[in-house]
């Protein structure tokens, strides 16, 4: 199991820290065993939980072609047909994946083609399976275009917890379908919006697991 690099930073931290206690547990406490034992326990539940956080588990990605594949793992939360305003300016189709703090928080790209707008967008923080979240939530949006099926947007979204959002993209890069577009830091979710015409593949509730998970199928 590979360490992802975005957790190095929080990993420093959770040992410094987990040190200091036990230090103090220690010299504070030389002869109270059970506050070291506690202070032991909250290191260990801390290091586990940063670690578990940032795990790179290694997956067989599918190639998918004529298709979107899941750009995260998590539970799909919304399926509808929404009006963009931000890019497509149109009528557009969305699927949003909730990430909880217990999922893989890599986020990856669902089709192959050139990175054509990438922006961030401050905002709040509101939890996010509140419908504003995708529109007033800190967000970085990335539409990659497809050299035959056209355009699709992807949208990290910061949550209530998730307060820290990794974006990899650049306009004009060309990038391939299942690389890594980015990093979420403790849960949130990602919004897809995509064409009418394209088939969804997916339902309600269902677990997707980014890069594996086929989310639609273009029209042909």
């Amino acid at each position: 199991m590979k360490f992802h690099k975005e957790g190095r930073a929080s990993l420093l931290i959770a040992v410094l820290v987990s040190l200091t206690l036990i230090i103090i547990s220690h010299i504070a406490f030389p002869t109270l065993m059970l506050i070291q034992v506690l202070a032991w326990l909250i290191t260990a539940f801390l290091l586990i939980t940063v670690l578990q956080f940032f795990r790179n588990p290694p997956r067989k990605m599918i190639e998918l072609m004529d298709g979107v594949i899941a750009p995260a793992d998590g539970k799909v939360v919304v399926i509808e047909e929404v009006e963009d305003s931000e890019y497509f300016k149109r009528k557009v189709r969305q699927v949003s994946i909730f990430m909880s703090p217990v999922n893989v928080h890599i986020n990856w790209y669902p089709i192959s083609g050139e990175v054509v707008y990438s922006k961030y967008h401050p905002g709040k923080f509101l939890v996010a399976w509140d419908p504003k979240s995708s529109t007033d939530n800190e967000r970085h949006s990335v539409v990659i275009k497809h050299p035959i099926y056209g355009e699709i947007l992807v949208k990290q979204i910061a949550g209530a917890v998730a307060r820290r959002i990794v974006n990899y993209a650049h306009v004009g890069a060309q990038v391939e379908q299942g690389e890594e577009l980015g990093f979420i830091k403790f849960g949130s979710r990602v919004d897809l919006l995509i064409p009418l015409d394209a088939k969804i593949d997916v339902q309600l509730d269902q677990k997707s697991y980014g890069g594996q998970s086929i989310i639609a199928l273009f029209a042909k």
